[in-house]
């Protein structure tokens, strides 16, 4: 978590509204070079806050979000769940240092672990393997071809990290189906963003990546998938493929 000098040296951006930004009814800090949260990411919240009432009447879920960026998904679900326990990460430097003050902000340290590493990699110590109830992950999603011509004006004001999603927007979204089964417990659950138009894609990737049954979708309110959710079936596939010689 975060140390005294990191704390210092954030308080200022804790104090201009100018870096805050609001999501979920929540007020998280959210400096230039992190990923501002859109009002598209509330339906991934408001999908994982429906399915962890469930479960929190007859266990304390532990879910993961990973690209967690300013920590915005972590923080709403561990404010709106009491008996959750969240592990966030992320790659960058900026963002860790924004989710780390943004749960100190919110008093949710004692429930929030925020990690850094590469996806998966960043949670290698914390002896997870089989025992996550549900992973949410916001992660990037636009071609590198658009982010290099349509969508370039997004990388004026935030970082590239938060957005380009390799060729085709999905490459990320590959890693973590293939990584998420090695830390889902059976029945535990997958939910993850994805850009307007990916969802057979999207679809035909979970089908591909094996260890989860059929894929539902969730609709903005222009009738748009915009989320992905699955369940784990087989929760150590993952892992064994890593494993295998």
């Amino acid at each position: 978590m975060s140390n005294g000098s990191t704390d210092q040296a954030w308080r200022p951006m804790q104090q201009d509204k100018e870096f805050l930004s609001r999501f979920m009814d929540l007020d998280l800090v959210v400096p230039p070079d992190v990923l501002k949260p859109r009002a598209e990411t509330e339906l991934l919240a408001k999908e994982a806050l429906a399915l962890l009432a469930r479960l929190e009447r007859s266990s304390r879920p532990i879910v993961i979000d990973m690209c967690c960026g300013s920590g915005n998904l972590a923080v709403a679900l561990a404010a709106r769940v009491p008996a959750c326990r969240v592990w966030a990460a992320d790659l960058t430097d900026a963002a860790v240092a924004a989710a780390e003050l943004n749960v100190g902000r919110h008093d949710l340290g004692l429930r929030v672990t925020v990690r850094q590493g590469d996806l998966f990699e960043a949670l290698a110590a914390d002896d997870l393997w089989g025992k996550v109830d549900m992973i949410v992950c916001n992660p990037p999603y636009i071609s590198t071809a658009k982010l290099e011509g349509a969508s370039a004006d997004l990388l004026s004001t935030e970082p590239r990290e938060a957005f380009d999603g390799g060729p085709f927007g999905l490459s990320i979204h590959q890693r973590l189906l293939k990584e998420g089964p090695s830390y889902l417990k059976r029945d535990g659950l997958l939910l993850c963003e994805f850009g307007e138009g990916q969802s057979r894609q999207l679809a035909a990737l979970f089908q591909r990546a094996k260890g989860y049954g059929p894929v539902e979708f969730a609709r903005n309110e222009r009738g748009v998938e915009r989320v992905a959710i699955a369940r784990c079936l087989s929760p150590s596939v993952g892992h064994q493929e890593e494993s295998a010689p």
